[in-house]
């Protein structure tokens, strides 16, 4: 079983503006006092608080059309400012949350502002509690058999009122996709949920938005492997304090390597902070 639930364009530096959503062509979604985005690094990020959470995501469900929800680690604010293709799925996205510690601490140095961090998981559940609470529609796609099957059983135990309209496995062969696209385009689930296992990750919602259905999308990453109980998600103490990734570098000690990163993030945060206007 899944735990208990819980609760512009983007400026030079840390320029911040009042919200608009996604510059998503397909977005109709209006400005909204319960979020501000903020620029870091040219990157766009939403400033949510929780309470808010519920309201904003039933607005994007509400106002019709394609859009993207980005779950942005420091990882993925990098490859944003290096990977065109990935930059401009991040300033489209309709809603761009942080989700590392660093990412806080960069808008607070950079603009003052006190954004909010979310946990995928915590993230997520509060995601389907919202589509369950209105009988909206999910499709699962990515994961192993077993994974995705598990996950299911599991998102529809806890979730009983939400619809799942369909389910694909991630590894499926390049002459499948074409009718995959066409599966979920006719399902047009409210939330497309894909995980691990598809062809490019989350940059396959990228290359294929104008193909898919309208309603939200998001790249979820291990989430599957947490809903069927395969991992463990990090305690909220542990992730609350930024010290999740020392459970993950005992479980794959290469990642002790991404300490680099986080001294070239910090010459970024210096540089803008002095020199970018």
């Amino acid at each position: 079983m899944i735990p208990p639930r819980e609760t512009s364009s983007a400026g030079s530096g840390g320029g911040v503006q009042s919200l608009a959503p996604a510059a998503n062509s397909d977005s109709n979604t209006s400005d909204s006092p319960a979020r501000e985005r903020v620029s870091l690094l040219k990157v766009p990020i939403d400033i949510v608080a929780q309470d808010q959470l519920p309201s904003v995501v039933y607005e994007l469900l509400t106002a019709g059309g394609a859009k993207n929800i980005v779950l942005l680690s420091l990882s993925d604010l990098l490859r944003a400012r290096r990977n065109g293709e990935y930059r401009t799925y991040v300033q489209n996205a309709a809603l761009v949350l942080p989700i590392s510690k660093s990412l806080i601490g960069g808008i607070r140095f950079l603009t003052g502002k006190k954004a909010v961090r979310y946990m995928p998981f915590d993230f997520a559940v509060n995601l389907l509690t919202t589509l369950e609470e209105r009988e909206f529609s999910l499709y699962l796609l990515g994961g192993q058999r077993r994974i995705l099957q598990k996950t299911e059983k599991n998102i529809r135990q806890t979730f009983p009122r939400l619809r799942i309209v369909g389910r694909f496995i991630g590894a499926f062969k390049r002459q499948e996709e074409a009718t995959i696209l066409e599966a979920i385009r006719k399902a047009s689930p409210s939330l497309l949920l894909v995980g691990k296992g598809v062809r490019g990750e989350e940059q396959w919602i990228a290359r294929n938005t104008a193909k898919l259905s309208q309603g939200l999308r998001l790249w979820c990453s291990d989430l599957y492997d947490v809903f069927a109980e395969r991992k463990r998600r990090p305690a909220r103490k542990t992730f609350d304090r930024g010290m999740e990734w020392v459970g993950y570098c005992f479980q794959n000690p290469l990642r002790l390597f991404r300490i680099f990163p986080y001294f070239y993030y910090g010459i970024l945060l210096i540089w803008y902070r002095l020199f970018v206007k």
